[in-house]
């Protein structure tokens, strides 16, 4: 099997703000070959936002290579505003985007919750999808969120342990509940400590080999009295979000998306999954596939969740090639 690799780095052509409602304005940024294929990067979390290494997916000499910061997250202003901020309202965003950019049919890549929005998109704009490419897949699912919260524990108890220690022994029978309070609190000294726990946690359960040390920050929590570090915002972004969207339900009925695969049973795609993807596990994947004979399923054997595994940056790269030729 040909191991593929990520394009050189490229810097973007042209970027921008795109006015929504309710003072939401949405960075978006394009790169690539100007009348290459559209292809529309949606990022996970929800929160994590985008990065550099996101445009390196993509044959820049055959695609046109369209990247946007979600609602309240990264360069998207208000940063970390959760009014206004659903899953419903990021569809909207994404089809302001195609007008915008004047794009008839496009290609949506996206891992774990950008999976998640790509099939909430498709579903609802099916005639504006040419295909999908997919990773760790989300369904959004109640038992899913439930599992994020304490099943990982089974896995990497002591990223869990970590992860819940940092509530009182009050709170911990509804960690979701007690770190929302706390993410949403205005005061940094109370919502970036709980920001980077929690960032912390996830990931330090992303891949197959875990990084650090039960995730995270050290013991010694740094300052929340200065100006945000680029990490810090990240990881509220990151936070912050994910606890409104799963607060919420990442409102959606349970089980939507999958009922809802009919809608796009004719369009191609390809979902690539980490066989040890704990924070996403396989058996989402799998029932994806079951429900939508369309899509190719690759299993990367030796990957957890992470898109910069290198088993799965391969597959995901393999993965554009094919749709440049399709």
């Amino acid at each position: 099997m040909t191991r593929h690799s990520l394009y050189p780095s490229l810097r973007p052509r042209k970027t921008g703000h795109l006015p929504r409602d309710h003072g939401h304005a949405v960075y978006w940024e394009e790169s690539g070959n100007p009348d290459g294929i559209p292809v529309l990067f949606l990022h996970g979390g929800p929160g994590a936002g985008t990065a550099a290494v996101h445009r390196r997916f993509f044959d820049p000499s055959a695609y046109r290579i369209l990247l946007f910061d979600q609602r309240g997250c990264g360069r998207s202003t208000p940063f970390g505003e959760t009014a206004h901020n659903t899953t419903t309202d990021l569809v909207g965003d994404i089809e302001a985007l195609r007008g915008h950019f004047g794009v008839d049919q496009w290609l949506l890549f996206g891992g774990s919750w950008g999976s998640t929005l790509a099939l909430a998109y498709a579903e609802s704009h099916a005639d504006r999808v040419r295909g999908l490419i997919l990773r760790g897949i989300f369904l959004g699912r109640v038992r899913e969120i439930e599992w994020f919260l304490y099943g990982m524990r089974a896995v990497f108890p002591e990223a869990w342990r970590r992860f819940a220690e940092f509530l009182p022994d009050a709170e911990r029978d509804d960690l979701l509940a007690a770190y929302y309070r706390r993410l949403l609190d205005p005061e940094a000294a109370i919502h970036l400590p709980a920001a980077r726990r929690w960032s912390g946690y996830e990931t330090a359960c992303s891949s197959l080999l875990p990084k650090g040390k039960g995730g995270g920050s050290s013991a010694a929590e740094p300052p929340t009295d200065g100006p945000l570090t680029a990490g810090d915002r990240w990881a509220l972004g990151l936070a912050r979000m994910e606890s409104h969207y799963f607060v919420n339900r990442v409102f959606l009925d349970d089980g939507a998306l999958l009922a809802g695969v009919a809608a796009i049973e004719s369009i191609p795609g390809v979902i690539v999954q980490g066989r040890y993807d704990i924070v996403c596990p396989f058996k989402n994947a799998d029932e994806l596939a079951g429900a939508w004979p369309e899509a190719e399923l690759v299993v990367v054997p030796d990957a957890g969740h992470s898109a910069l595994e290198p088993g799965i940056t391969s597959a995901l790269v393999a993965a554009t090639e094919k749709f440049k030729h399709s």
